[in-house]
C-alpha cells in the first residue's frame, strides 16, 4: 500500500460530526433524539423486556421504541436478547460502549434536572419580554 492510498483510508476512517457526509451525524442523532436518550438512560438500571421498558419511558409509542432499539442495536449500544420460546422472550441491555454513553447522558440529565427552576424562570421572563 503507498502513502497516499493509506492517508485516504486514514481519513475515511477520522470522525467529524460537523461533516455532513460523517456517520457519526446519524449515530449522534440516534443517541440524542428524545427517545435515543431516555432509552439510553432507562436502561442503565438494568435489563429491560420491551413492554418494561416502554412503560418506564412514558410517552414513547411502540413503534417509535422499536426503531429506537434497533438503531441503537445496529450501533452497538443496546444488546438485544431473544430466547426462542412461545411467546418470545426478548430483553434489552446496554454494551459496555451503551454504558459508557449511558453514563455520560445522564451526567447531562442531572445537570438539567437541578436547572429546571431556574430554565423555568428564564421562560418566564422570556415570555413576559415578548408579551409586552
Amino acid at each position: 500500500m503507498d502513502g497516499q492510498q493509506g492517508d485516504a483510508e486514514h481519513e475515511a476512517l477520522v470522525a467529524d460530526v460537523f461533516s455532513a457526509a460523517c456517520a457519526s451525524r446519524a449515530v449522534l442523532d440516534h443517541v440524542t433524539g428524545r427517545w435515543g436518550v431516555l432509552a439510553l438512560a432507562a436502561l442503565n438500571d438494568g435489563v429491560f423486556r420491551f413492554n418494561a421498558l416502554r412503560r418506564r419511558v412514558q410517552g414513547v409509542s411502540e413503534k417509535m421504541l422499536a426503531q429506537t432499539l434497533q438503531a441503537l442495536e445496529r450501533d452497538g449500544f443496546v444488546h438485544r436478547d431473544a430466547r426462542p420460546t412461545i411467546p418470545p422472550h426478548v430483553e434489552y441491555s446496554l454494551t459496555p460502549a451503551g454504558r459508557e454513553v449511558a453514563r455520560r447522558l445522564l451526567a447531562l440529565i442531572e445537570v438539567l434536572e437541578a436547572g429546571v427552576p431556574e430554565v423555568m424562570a428564564a421562560q418566564a421572563r422570556y415570555d413576559e419580554a415578548k408579551g409586552a
